[in-house]
């Protein structure tokens, strides 16, 4: 079992105008087996969120916890959090031409794992898991999504998460641009994943519709840089019918 335990959390960028705070005292404990269902405005620090406890060098941790099984995550390099367990699947999966995907999928493997798959397990493990996701075998070979369409990469974000086997997975608008047949696919990745009961995910989204594939065993309102809000899928519900408008400049956090 793993626990992330994210403690007054409080992170932000440096612009032209000097530091802004985006993250404004986040509490909020993941533990495995339960998905959390992140949801709120633009520009209310969703996935700001995400990137500081991946370790994203854009954002600067100023105060608070982030620990991973009792671990302080800030303390780790972004490739040590990684082995440590975490997994960020971004909203805009970025290219990298000149590496195939089964030679980048091998090397993530080898290094999480801490040593290298055996070649004939290896393979058969890609091929099942590549077929669940109705991925052809032709994208193997092919560099880390160039050329891909959304929905193609958000199809091998959650490829890595079934090889890589994290303890908590962070799933940042994972929905965005994906078409009802592609959604229905990701989630089931994702669901397949998740029925080990060895992961945590922390699932960011503006829309209910990706809540309809995978049910949310919590669901919080972040606004302004910190959760407002936080119920059962009921609580999204409602955010599907009224809105964000009640959140809006709400200063109190809730209770987590």
């Amino acid at each position: 079992m793993a626990t992330l335990e994210i403690k007054d959390l409080r992170a932000g960028v440096t612009t032209d105008e000097g530091a802004k705070e985006i993250l404004k005292g986040v509490n909020l404990t993941i533990r495995s087996g339960e998905t959390h269902a992140i949801m709120g405005p633009n520009g209310s620090g969703k996935s700001t969120l995400s990137y500081a406890i991946a370790g994203h060098p854009k954002y600067e941790v100023t105060s608070g916890e982030v620990l991973l099984d009792g671990e302080s995550v800030l303390d780790m390099t972004v490739d040590e959090r990684a082995r440590a367990g975490l997994f960020l699947a971004m909203q805009y999966p970025v290219e990298v031409p000149g590496v195939s995907m089964s030679n980048f999928l091998r090397t993530a493997a080898t290094a999480v794992r801490g040593e290298a798959p055996k070649v004939r397990h290896w393979v058969k493990e890609v091929k099942d898991e590549m077929a669940k996701l109705e991925i052809s075998a032709e994208f193997a070979e092919r560099s880390v999504n160039e050329g891909f369409s959304g929905g193609e990469k958000k199809r091998h974000e959650i490829l890595q998460l079934a090889l890589l086997k994290p303890k908590i997975a962070i799933l940042d608008e994972t929905d965005s641009g994906l078409d009802v047949d592609a959604l229905r696919v990701v989630s089931e990745g994702v669901n397949d994943y998740k029925a080990s009961g060895e992961v945590g995910v922390m699932l960011i989204t503006h829309y209910t519709r990706i809540l309809r594939h995978i049910t949310p065993d919590f669901v919080h309102v972040f606004a302004d840089g910190r959760i407002v809000e936080s119920g059962g899928k009921e609580l999204a519900d409602e955010l599907e019918e009224n809105g964000y408008v009640k959140y809006a400049g709400k200063a109190e956090p809730a209770s987590v």
